[in-house]
């Protein structure tokens, strides 16, 4: 069934924003040596869709995921996840909201050890409501306003004013003008969408890099018939957990450990085992992601 003018005008809003957000990604990741999978084919993966799978063996497809340790072959740690989406009417967010939610919080739970940075640059118009649901469940969320991307269409002659009423002719009409730009036309496009939104944008990619460039600020490990032990590496931690005894436990038999990982952002990762080697399986994966 064909599409509509109007859903192929908001394609190609959601197009926009990721050309706009993709070189930025990129050069992030280039300089830290991590790997930016993106729509495009890869060896890693079948299709040429970003899907990945969540801890219930579902896939869903996303619009960029940052990789510790991956290459076009390999898929590496999920490192963060990050959406971007575009809504002209308010009724429409809270679904839009609750679509991103569903399709990345299954799979930022199968990875909750790497504890992955969550994000969405939305544009157009968001409730107050849809914003904070998404915050509260832990996405870093910038809306770049509807007026902005009017202004944007209207530095290159487009007139992207358009509401409910607005007939299927006129959004035909500014789909074929927004088709038919010059490439140097549709970048002064893109840089006028960036300027107009500088500050939410370098507060995404600040929050971002906090997140991602974090180190490990303490590691706590405590052993369920002894005392809380704290250590500033997560090689102190391993070596405590390889040289205790659990038979000799204080107050009672051994029952679990329970390690808790701060990192210097804020997050934190807690982790709850009763086999020695599983904890320690843990640390030596959480070192594994600070080198």
């Amino acid at each position: 069934m064909a599409k509509s003018p109007a859903h192929r005008f908001g394609q190609i809003i959601g197009d926009l924003l990721e050309e706009i957000i993709l070189p930025q990604l990129q050069l992030y990741c280039d300089e830290r040596g991590l790997y930016l999978d993106k729509k495009g084919k890869r060896a890693a993966r079948s299709g040429s869709k970003v899907s990945w799978q969540d801890r219930y063996e579902n896939f869903h497809d996303l619009d960029f995921v940052i990789e510790s340790g991956g290459t076009d072959d390999d898929l590496g740690r999920p490192v963060a996840f990050i959406e971007a989406a575009w809504r002209r009417y308010t009724k429409h967010s809270r679904a839009k909201a609750q679509e991103i939610q569903g399709a990345v919080m299954p799979i930022a739970e199968k990875y909750h050890w790497d504890k992955p940075f969550l994000g969405a640059i939305l544009a157009g118009v968001f409730t107050k409501d849809s914003l904070a649901q998404m915050r509260s469940c832990g996405f870093e969320t910038i809306l770049m306003p509807y007026n902005s991307i009017v202004e944007a269409f209207s530095s290159v002659g487009i007139d992207a004013l358009f509401d409910e009423k607005t007939p299927d002719e006129e959004f035909e009409r500014a789909v074929l003008q927004i088709e038919s730009l010059k490439p140097e036309s549709r970048e002064a496009l893109k840089d006028h969408l960036v300027k107009n939104n500088e500050n939410q944008l370098k507060g995404f990619f600040d929050s971002l890099k906090k997140a991602i460039d974090r180190i490990i600020s303490t590691v706590i490990v405590v052993a369920l018939h002894g005392q809380e032990e704290v250590f500033d590496r997560v090689d102190a931690a391993t070596h405590y957990l390889e040289n205790h005894d659990q038979t000799k436990g204080e107050g009672g038999i051994f029952r679990k450990y329970e390690i808790i990982v701060r990192y210097s952002n804020g997050d934190r990762v807690d982790a709850s085992f009763e086999d020695k080697a599983a904890a320690l399986g843990f640390l030596a994966y959480i070192n594994a992601s600070t080198h």
